[in-house]
């Protein structure tokens, strides 16, 4: 093996190091809010137990009445037109039924069993808000691209981490924390060290399975996987092909994979409606909830799930099982005017990469091997915020007296900056919106160390 200078690898180090900082100034703050947000959604269904088990709670009493009187129940509460409605697992909770008004959208809950409401809440309630503002969506699709970046620069903080901890005869590759005071770096560089050591590769799984949300990288992964047939199944070969919903009729719950998909109904009943065309205020008279939840309870469907009403009649009602597990994904497409079952996906017809992404989905929110699975994302959640302490009391302790910001120097040479394009480049290429970030950053680095030459002289 070729001997490396200790001139040579402090250089290398430095220029690592330097990156290492500004990807953290630049990410850590989003990715604390990320983590935050992330942690509460892991007890999404403890939450909103507290917050809505007043409403959700009712008296299992015998058979249900027809559901066409639950979301006439719904719509008579708020004003509006029901869109879903979700059946819960325990037969003593209310069905959730989502109902769009001229105020917005709601969620009314009703007794199954005597179609009576027993309150609402606006839009998706509480974790619906943590989810907007776990993707940023909730402030705009610019702000959902900008977790797009700071995901893939995630992945740099760990890949440089690593680097930096790396055993070089240097005594910063600690396992364990070593005894010293709260009042000295050194006891902050441990910790550091060993929260990124430790807790590293979740992160960046985290955020590798983050990705599929993204507002760019996301949709033409999606595109790739479903033209190459790795992804979405092809509709059955009885019915239309797979269309893609407007904003009015995109089906709840049907996971990443088949997100805003739609099956139109044939022309045997001499439906002409399309996409284009102004939804219908209510779905069409001959359709009926009752004949669906029917099918829907023959055909077997594990509960909890949800049945997406559309307001276009050509479309076919989409039936979605909330899956725990990836395996266990399910999706009935039902004609509501006969109840015609017109498409099951199972898991087995998925392809190799929508399954591989679903896989990672469903461990990324903390479903798919229970309790330790929940308790292992919560960590990844509780380390970036140990990592963001830790290290801005460590630049805090070394932070100039005067101008700057404190960034290691950055060495000259070639070596030194291949070490660093070596990490960064192959993420750079995977995630393009990262790429375009790091020449930014490039850029603004060679404007302010020109800057800084010029003030020295």
């Amino acid at each position: 093996m070729t001997n490396i200078s200790t001139n040579s690898l402090s250089g290398v180090y430095r220029a690592v190091w330097r990156w290492h900082f500004y990807a953290g100034i630049f990410t850590l703050p989003v990715l604390m809010l990320l983590a935050f947000t992330g942690a509460l959604y892991l007890f999404k269904s403890e939450i909103e137990q507290v917050a809505y088990g007043h409403m959700s709670k009712v008296t299992a009493n015998g058979q249900w009445v027809a559901p066409d009187q639950w979301m006439q129940a719904a719509e008579a509460s708020v004003s509006g037109r029901a869109t879903s409605i979700l059946l819960p697992e325990q037969a003593d909770r209310a069905v959730q039924i989502k109902v769009r008004s001229a105020q917005g959208e709601h969620t009314v809950f009703v007794d199954p069993y005597t179609a009576t409401s027993q309150g609402s809440i606006e839009g998706g309630g509480l974790m619906d808000t943590v989810k907007g503002l776990h993707s940023l969506s909730l402030l705009g699709r610019p702000f959902n691209i900008l977790v797009e970046i700071v995901a893939g620069w995630a992945i740099i903080l760990v890949a440089t981490g690593l680097y930096l901890w790396w055993p070089r005869k240097r005594d910063v590759a600690v396992a364990v924390p070593r005894a010293s005071s709260l009042k000295r770096r050194p006891f902050w560089r441990d910790l550091h060290a060993v929260t990124g050591l430790y807790a590293g590769a979740v992160i960046a799984f985290l955020a590798v399975t983050g990705m599929p949300w993204s507002a760019v990288w996301g949709d033409r992964f999606m595109n790739v996987m479903r033209e190459s047939g790795l992804g979405r199944p092809a509709a059955p070969p009885a019915a239309s092909p797979w269309a893609h919903a407007g904003d009015h009729d995109r089906p709840a719950g049907t996971g990443w994979t088949m997100e805003g998909v739609v099956l139109r109904l044939t022309d045997d009943h001499d439906v002409h409606n399309h996409h284009d065309h102004a939804p219908a205020a209510m779905p069409t008279p001959s359709s009926s909830l009752e004949k669906v939840f029917d099918v829907v309870e023959a055909r077997g469907m594990a509960r909890p799930y949800t049945v997406s009403i559309p307001s276009d009649p050509s479309l076919a009602f989409t039936i979605a099982h909330g899956a725990e597990r990836a395996e266990d994904a399910r999706s009935l497409y039902v004609d509501g005017r006969d109840g015609a079952v017109k498409a099951d996906l199972k898991w087995g017809q998925f392809g190799v990469g929508a399954k591989a992404f679903e896989w990672g989905i469903a461990v990324h929110q903390g479903h798919q091997y229970g309790w330790i699975n929940r308790i292992i994302m919560l960590a990844g959640c509780i380390a970036i915020w140990l990592l963001a302490v830790s290290g801005l009391v460590m630049w805090w302790k070394r932070r100039p007296q005067r101008r700057g910001m404190g960034a290691p120097y950055a060495p000259p040479g070639l070596k030194a900056r291949s070490a660093v394009l070596g990490i960064v480049l192959p993420l750079a290429i995977i995630y393009p919106l990262t790429g375009l970030s790091l020449i930014v950053a490039i850029t603004a680095e060679r404007l302010m160390m020109g800057l800084a030459r010029h003030r020295s002289k």
